[in-house]
């Protein structure tokens, strides 16, 4: 019985992926950092608020960076395979491109959860309209919906990478 045929993404395919991940991210990073907000009370006064003051956001922005830096990394390694026609570190590198797909996938879609998280919690406890901030959450729901959908780029480039493994019997 003939082995199954093996399935070849091509190397400007997954460029491509690389690219729109690493847009996202970017993106949804200067959103993120760009977040601020006064809440108006009549206790307190009006208070200054920005994405680092809860953790939620501040964990969506380290797990943007980390995707970021992962995914120029991995883009610098396209180029370099798209453009010479080799892979950079020849077939050793693969289960490194396959993994770090599967984390750095995993650590953005949480930062995406915990802030969709962080931004519902906050909708449901207080009156956002009536503090005055909601072009705030407006603003940290965008960054991680960007997020979101940079973690989508990055489950893709996993699967395509997995194309890559040895085939064992």
């Amino acid at each position: 019985m003939a082995p199954p045929p093996s399935i070849v993404v091509s190397p400007f395919v997954s460029l491509i992926v690389r690219i729109l991940t690493f847009v996202c991210l970017l993106i949804s990073l200067i959103v993120l950092t760009t977040a601020t907000g006064t809440a108006s009370n009549s206790d307190y006064g009006d208070i200054k608020i920005k994405f680092k003051d809860f953790r939620a956001f501040r964990y969506l922005c380290a797990a943007t960076v980390i995707g970021l830096v992962y995914t120029l990394l991995q883009t610098v390694l396209t180029i370099i395979h798209v453009s010479t026609g080799n892979r950079f570190g020849g077939d050793g590198l693969v289960y490194i491109d396959f993994y770090g797909d599967k984390v750095v996938s995993y650590i953005v879609a949480t930062g995406a959860a915990a802030s969709f998280g962080m931004t519902q919690d906050l909708k449901n406890m207080v009156d956002i309209e009536g503090l005055g901030i909601s072009h705030f959450i407006r603003t940290t729901d965008a960054a991680a919906s960007l997020c979101l959908l940079g973690f989508l780029f990055v489950a893709i480039s996993s699967i395509f990478s997995s194309f890559a493994l040895p085939k064992r019997s």
